[in-house]
């Protein structure tokens, strides 16, 4: 009897010891898989709130001083161009039709570009664990099924309204491109007295839009590719967008005193 009860405590001990090595095993996971989770949560959005806080920066210099932004002076510039164009347009309407397909193969490029990429992530998406493991393996922070599902929807939902933007901007361009070309003064093959409506400035709102939507569509883009160093990381995406900002600073400003000075005259007339 003796014997029974010292092996039932023996038992009923070692049971005791393997269930505390379990919940400090898990205990101890759990910690790992926050500290994964941590560097997701804190670098990622800070990535981000570096770009958007850029971009808030820059619309308000626009805003504000636009000829100090690369942004505001071709905003100028596109409205004098349409302007001259339909001003003499016999003789420039060549020219224009050449220039307005410039930028849509421009956009074309872009948006095309954007849907390749969104396939090759489908791509990647509907391939074998295999393949995955040695990535997942051999990056810092979470990579589990959850983790690698929410970064391939955001980096996929980022190029595909990158995508979208494109499409629109094109599709205004068309626009232009027919309209800056109609005849302005009233005419018998006028039906309507259309040629009324179809003016300079309401030729220009429509460049305006299409040039809007393809900026938005090119910066988003760009917010994208930080976003794709995801799936190898959070630390590449928070140095990539570092990089990022001073990158498109340098490009988005004009460093000429003349040009700041301009821009605080008339800064609130559109453009």
């Amino acid at each position: 009897t003796k014997q029974v009860s010292k092996s039932f405590e023996g038992e009923k001990k070692e049971q005791e010891r393997k269930r505390r090595l379990y919940i400090t095993y898990k205990k101890g996971r759990e910690q790992m898989e926050w500290r994964k989770w941590y560097l997701d949560a804190v670098l990622v959005p800070c990535a981000l709130l570096m770009m958007f806080c850029y971009h808030i920066y820059l619309w308000f210099k626009v805003r504000a001083e636009p000829f100090s932004t690369i942004v505001g002076i071709n905003a100028r510039a596109r409205r004098s161009w349409v302007a001259a164009i339909m001003k003499d347009n016999e003789k420039r309407n060549i020219l224009a039709i050449q220039t307005l397909r410039n930028t849509i193969m421009g956009a074309t490029l872009m948006a095309t570009t954007c849907i390749l990429l969104c396939s090759g992530l489908a791509a990647v998406l509907s391939s074998t664990y295999s393949i995955k493991k040695p990535l997942n393996d051999a990056v810092y922070g979470a990579h589990g099924d959850f983790t690698m599902a929410i970064k391939y929807v955001t980096i996929l939902t980022i190029f595909l309204s990158a995508f979208f933007t494109h499409s629109l901007s094109i599709r205004f361009i068309g626009q232009v491109n027919i309209l800056i070309n109609a005849p302005q003064e009233p005419s018998s093959d006028d039906f309507g007295g259309i040629g009324s409506f179809v003016t300079p400035e309401y030729v220009s709102d429509l460049l305006e839009k299409a040039f809007l939507l393809k900026t938005i569509g090119n910066r988003l883009f760009y917010m994208g590719l930080p976003l794709m160093l995801w799936i190898f990381g959070p630390v590449l995406v928070f140095l990539g967008s570092s990089l990022m900002v001073p990158v498109l600073y340098n490009l988005d400003f004009v460093f000429m005193l003349s040009n700041k000075e301009k821009g605080k005259v008339d800064c609130h007339e559109r453009f």
